[in-house]
């Protein structure tokens, strides 16, 4: 395994081994403030994202949703923290320059070998203070209610997510329901809000999906 991702994980499990240790101490302070496990996310000033064309409106309330997508780049095997930050220049650069939006319109990004990018600049310090989000571009209909979680690669056509990728994307979906206080049967694909293929396979997992991160809040 890369270092840098086995170093992730061990992050990642630490984290969840300290939730399910508080959790287990009924009637202690920790156990009654215990939260979902918080993710390594690598900011837009991180991962040195350009600034938006514009102002990015910050909606003064919650989202009540997660919509699922996937970025349809290629399904690479470098899964380094190095390559997580080139995609979300790639995707910055499509939704900016081609698309004319005026940010990345997904806001945050999974990366195949399971590193987190903020997209929409704000998005981290919205899911920080718990009370608004900033309005995204990334599904007709639902942008003013729904955080959009972008994972890096193409499922359309039979492809299925390495586990770091999926590993990941349950934690954030469970860091993000957590924080803005969202059901984990709130979370949907892209697909069900519009005539598209995305997120491929991601939509057939979506069952199991809820059902981890329900797992995860309990």
């Amino acid at each position: 395994m890369n270092p840098e991702n086995a170093l992730r994980r061990r992050l990642l499990l630490a984290g969840a081994a300290g939730l399910v240790a508080a959790t287990a101490l009924p009637g202690t302070a920790d156990a009654q403030s215990a939260e979902a496990v918080e993710p390594d996310i690598d900011s837009t000033g991180a991962w040195g994202a350009r600034s938006p064309q514009g102002n990015i409106r910050v909606l003064q309330y919650r989202p009540s949703r997660i919509i699922v997508h996937h970025t349809v780049s290629a399904n690479t095997s470098d899964f380094s923290r190095a390559q997580a930050h080139a995609h979300a220049h790639w995707v910055q650069n499509l939704h900016m320059d081609k698309n004319g939006w005026a940010d990345t319109g997904y806001h945050f990004l999974v990366s195949r070998g399971g590193w987190i990018t903020e997209g929409r600049h704000g998005s981290l310090k919205g899911l920080t203070g718990k009370t608004t989000f900033p309005l995204g571009t990334h599904t007709a209909g639902q942008n003013d209610y729904a955080v959009g979680i972008a994972n890096e690669g193409a499922y359309h056509d039979g492809a299925v997510p390495p586990r770091a990728q999926w590993e990941v994307l349950v934690t954030l979906c469970a860091y993000v329901c957590d924080r803005y206080g969202i059901p984990a049967t709130r979370l949907y694909g892209h697909k069900d809000y519009g005539d598209t293929l995305c997120p491929g396979v991601f939509h057939d997992m979506l069952p199991r999906l809820r059902d981890e991160v329900g797992a995860a809040l309990a």
